[in-house]
């Protein structure tokens, strides 16, 4: 089957104000604040349409409130599932439970929902504010450089290679970010030995749906998260997983970790993928900026990817209309957003690396200290209230 015909393919523009590199969440949400403060923008993404597995699952208060100002918000609560408690437990026997409905916000809970309802909830609201002409796909950016006054984005496309000038760049375009590397900026950090095996399923699941579960075990962790339409989505730390796993795989992996509790019907979706905890030297290299994974990626434990990757678009949004459209300094508006995010990736990560750490102990007396640790822990509820605003992002 032929590709377009390029004489049919709109031209890309000779230039912007701002050229996105990535049309994942970070990307979006970065489009829908430009678009709501009139910057121009072109948002550009190999891929030759949105995703269409849920990989993230969870969106958080202060992603929910990062997002109001775009209208996002409401449609996101209104497609997704609210849940209000976090267990986490030992097989059947629980160990603490953490709740989000006593939280200082209007959000006060974890929002289930695929991640590809999320995008779509993103490109509504880029389309709405007047920025659907500027979606491209399938785009390849191949170079990224400097000028006087504005960064040059070269990229290949229905049309051949065309390049397009701007007054800035970002990328948004993850842990293998062509932008990134193309700026010069190092990604400092590590992988965990473990793989992780992901399945959105539908199963029997006696705890029910009024929680997202954290089970360890001897093995390693799993966590078992309900989504909007009688699915659940699990995820096993293991040693090796298949490359997609399957009903049996997950069944036994529940079988051995989750106290007997649980039965598979039917996988939906599954994957493996490995975790990485890596952060960018620098957010900025002039004209030159970074957000989501392409500035930090670490564990999945606590569901926080998706969600700093937003929350560094909307605050780059905002730095960008600052320049753009208000005058401000961009050398210091530009580097205040390095200073308020880069710290917020880093707590994450160290968030995130404990939690992995402690839920993945093999050794016997580290995890009975552990377990009895969770246990005394979950009686204070100073503690459960600062893990939940943790987890909720409301902890600065």
């Amino acid at each position: 089957m032929s590709g377009p015909d390029r004489t049919t393919v709109p031209a890309l523009p000779d230039r912007t104000g701002v050229v996105i590199v990535g049309a994942g969440p970070t990307g979006l949400a970065l489009a829908a604040h430009l678009a709501s403060a009139g910057v121009g923008f072109l948002l550009l993404d190999r891929r030759p349409e949105g995703a269409g597995t849920s990989r993230a699952g969870v969106v958080h208060a202060r992603t929910l409130e990062a997002l109001e100002p775009v209208g996002a918000a409401a449609p996101l609560v209104e497609r997704g599932l609210r849940l209000t408690r976090f267990g986490i437990r030992r097989g059947r026997h629980r160990l603490a439970t953490v709740a989000f409905d006593g939280l200082p916000t209007p959000h006060p809970y974890a929002l289930l929902l695929p991640q590809y309802e999320t995008e779509a909830v993103l490109l509504d609201r880029v389309r709405a504010l007047g920025g659907s002409g500027a979606v491209r796909r399938p785009y390849t950016v191949t170079g990224v450089g400097q000028e006087p006054g504005g960064a040059v984005v070269t990229v290949d496309g229905p049309r051949g290679t065309e390049t397009v000038r701007a007054a800035y760049a970002v990328g948004a375009d993850g842990m293998r970010s062509t932008v990134r590397e193309a700026a010069g900026i190092g990604y400092r950090g590590g992988r965990y030995a473990q793989s992780f095996a992901l399945a959105d399923v539908r199963m029997e699941w006696p705890p029910g749906r009024e929680e997202v579960s954290m089970l360890l075990g001897p093995d390693g962790p799993i966590v078992v998260a309900p989504l909007p339409g009688d699915v659940f989505r699990v995820v096993a730390a293991v040693r090796e997983a298949p490359g997609e796993p399957d009903a049996a795989f997950v069944q036994r992996v529940l079988d051995e970790r989750a106290g007997g509790q649980g039965r598979v019907g039917e996988v939906l979706w599954s994957s493996r993928f490995h975790v990485h905890h890596r952060i960018a030297d620098r957010y900025r290299a002039g004209r030159i900026l970074l957000a989501g994974d392409a500035a930090h990626v670490h564990s999945p434990a606590g569901g926080q990817g998706m969600n700093i990757g937003i929350q560094d678009a909307c605050a780059l949004g905002r730095a960008l209309a600052d320049v753009l459209t208000r005058g401000a300094d961009p050398g210091v508006r530009l580097d205040a957003y390095e200073r308020e995010r880069r710290p917020a990736a880093e707590r994450v990560i160290s968030f995130t690396d404990r939690l992995t750490r402690a839920a993945t102990a093999r050794s016997l007396p580290v995890r009975a200290g552990r377990d009895v640790t969770l246990r005394l822990l979950g009686l204070v509820p100073a503690w459960r209230t600062r893990l939940a605003a943790e987890l909720a992002g409301l902890r600065s």
